[in-house]
């Protein structure tokens, strides 16, 4: 997969890629760099047909410690229309992952404040340590959590997004599994075993079942009883089932064995 300065990409032979925040020295702080950079990443993830899951992990220490100070800095000298732009980048990253039709895991360890929280959230599912800390802490140096702030409110609700936001107090990797921020939360120590789990178990999974079941909840979203969100559902369903791999998958359930994509996963050196 392409180079980039400030991220790393990594397919796996088994079909799935981990993309990871690779500003080690700065904490996989953003800049305008990495932002443009995640952006041309996940282009090139959305039109990859033969992945099956994301990772989306940070090197180091910490997941993402937010914006960088020094584009911070920047950013502030600059006019409303740059700002903007800058805005309507960063929103792009957001919108983009959140579409990804493949299944996203984001894997967080030390920090994930304010825009790295953002991204957590974009994700399908996330785990993480439980001294892990997240902050929205823009109100802390006189910003708004803006661009991120619809998708913290899916992820969190919207009144524990109200309480962080406001606040700018930090709370706990423990804390963001109650909050549902992290499907489940362990110790440090014991992050990669466990992570190792969650892969091995969406590698049981049909490839094209998780997109199309990503695309079903997309539509049914809070779940409103409406005829259009009925006939949806009951064409997705009847449009699996007679798929390729639908049916192969019924057929390995009857046969008592196991589907062609749970082949060829060893795990690889």
């Amino acid at each position: 997969m392409s180079d980039f300065a400030t991220l790393q990409l990594h397919k796996d032979p088994r079909g799935f890629a981990t993309l990871w925040l690779n500003r080690e020295e700065k904490n996989n702080a953003f800049n305008a760099q990495m932002i443009r950079e995640l952006n041309l990443a996940i282009a090139q993830l959305a039109a990859d047909g033969s992945l099956r899951f994301v990772l989306l992990r940070g090197r180091g220490k910490h997941f993402s410690a937010g914006a960088d100070l020094a584009w911070m800095q920047a950013s502030a000298r600059l006019d409303y229309q740059t700002n903007l732009d800058d805005a309507h980048e960063l929103a792009e990253l957001m919108y983009n992952l959140a579409k990804l039709k493949v299944p996203t895991l984001a894997v967080v360890q030390g920090a994930a404040f304010g825009g790295a929280l953002g991204l957590v959230s974009c994700c399908d599912m996330a785990i993480g340590t439980l001294d892990a800390q997240f902050s929205l802490s823009e109100v802390r140096i006189g910003l708004a959590p803006a661009v991120i702030s619809p998708f913290v409110v899916q992820a969190i609700g919207e009144r524990a997004t109200r309480r962080y936001a406001l606040t700018g107090e930090r709370f706990s990797g423990e804390r963001a599994r109650e909050l549902g921020l992290l499907a489940e939360a362990y110790p440090a120590a014991e992050l990669e075993e466990h992570l190792q789990g969650w892969i091995d178990t969406l590698l049981l999974n049909s490839p094209q079942a998780m997109r199309v079941s990503k695309e079903l909840l997309r539509e049914v979203g809070h779940g409103e009883l409406s005829p259009s969100i009925r006939r949806y559902c009951e064409g997705a369903i009847a449009r699996i089932r007679v798929s390729p791999e639908g049916q192969e998958g019924l057929n390995a359930f009857l046969e008592k064995r196991a589907p062609q994509w749970q082949n060829n996963q060893e795990p690889q050196p």
